[in-house]
């Protein structure tokens, strides 16, 4: 895995890609939404992962981890939601938290337990995705997940991949 951090100019191709495996596109180019892409030879992004922390940065919002369907089954998608869990317990984080009405046993068999959406809204109101999915409603739609962070996922990081 050879992750770079999103930058301003990588947006538009993030946000096709994201599109594409139908994920929320909101906020991928705030200054506190933390994002990593993952290209294949040719330059296309075939992965993503990031985070967003809540105001008191005990809380992260786990967004945009997706790989391309041709990629999938073959652990990216693991290794990249680890990354991320990793860097939000490096961050600081203590509690992850994420929305997902499709992918629930994969999110389960990297230790998440279905969780209450309020308490997911409570926890992170000013993240991108909860201020958009109660503006337009969707919020009591979503399936909420949560697991405590450890020093088991920051020495994730390091481990090679």
């Amino acid at each position: 895995m050879d992750l770079e951090p999103c930058r301003p100019r990588d947006i538009g191709a993030l946000t096709a890609f994201l599109e594409g495996v139908d994920l929320t596109l909101s906020g991928l180019d705030a200054p506190g939404v933390r994002l990593w892409i993952e290209r294949d030879e040719a330059g296309a992004v075939i992965g993503s992962t990031g985070y967003e922390l809540s105001g008191d940065g005990r809380h992260a919002l786990i967004r945009s981890v997706a790989v391309r369907p041709e990629t999938r089954s073959r652990g990216l998608g693991g290794a990249l939601a680890r990354f991320a869990l990793a860097r939000a317990a490096d961050g600081g984080a203590s509690r992850a938290w994420l929305f997902s009405r499709r992918s629930g046993p994969f999110w389960q068999g990297l230790g998440f337990a279905p969780a209450d959406r309020d308490e997911l809204a409570a926890a992170l109101p000013d993240t991108y995705q909860v201020q958009l999915f109660r503006r337009t409603g969707q919020l009591s739609r979503e399936i909420a997940w949560t697991r405590a962070l450890t020093r088991e996922d920051t020495a994730e990081r390091t481990a090679p991949m």
